[in-house]
């Protein structure tokens, strides 16, 4: 396969399977994680500020997340941040940091993530397809030129779907270990 669509083919599937992985971060698991609160935007004296560049993030406990904010200025702005994101998060201020206590979910809750988690895998999963088909028309597009051979066109589209298949494969372990995490937490 020429070696320029084969880049462009893992590049992109890579920045699938790692869009994946920060949305599974994100998704709320009844454990306290950085992961869940480091990319809500800050309004920071007008200007959108991820909390990860504001203040260090910390879970001392499995479930207390605990944010140093650089400048202590800063702190309301977080605070306001944290309680109008839709996580439902209840930060408790002390004037130097912040503390949310992260609390147990329910079955309904866990159930609801699950489902949640499943969908963002199938939306990765689609991309991936889509990715293969886009590749697979640029090399019926050579093959179309006489640019490459039927056999190698063949041979491409079987290596492209090897690709698509480990990449599949890791979207499918990331999917499984996440749904462990939101059911036994």
């Amino acid at each position: 396969m020429d070696k320029e669509l084969k880049k462009e083919l893992v590049t992109k599937m890579e920045k699938t399977v790692s869009i994946l992985s920060d949305e599974f971060s994100s998704v709320k698991s009844g454990r306290a994680s950085p992961g869940l609160v480091k990319d809500i935007k800050v309004d920071y004296y007008g200007i959108k500020t991820p909390l990860n560049q504001l203040a260090s993030i910390a879970t001392p406990e499995p479930h207390l997340i605990v944010i140093h904010p650089y400048d202590e200025k800063s702190i309301d702005f977080i605070e306001k941040a944290l309680v109008t994101s839709d996580l439902g998060l209840n930060p408790s201020n002390d004037g130097a940091v912040l503390r949310i206590p992260i609390p147990p979910l329910t079955d309904e809750r866990r159930q609801e993530l699950k489902k949640l988690v499943n969908r963002l895998a199938e939306e990765s999963r689609v991309s991936l397809r889509n990715i293969r088909r886009e590749i697979i028309k640029k090399i019926q597009g050579l093959e179309n030129k006489g640019e490459i051979s039927e056999d190698e066109a063949i041979r491409d589209k079987d290596e492209i779907q090897e690709i698509t298949n480990y990449f599949t494969e890791k979207i499918n372990n990331f999917l499984l270990k996440k749904e462990k995490e939101v059911l036994d937490e």
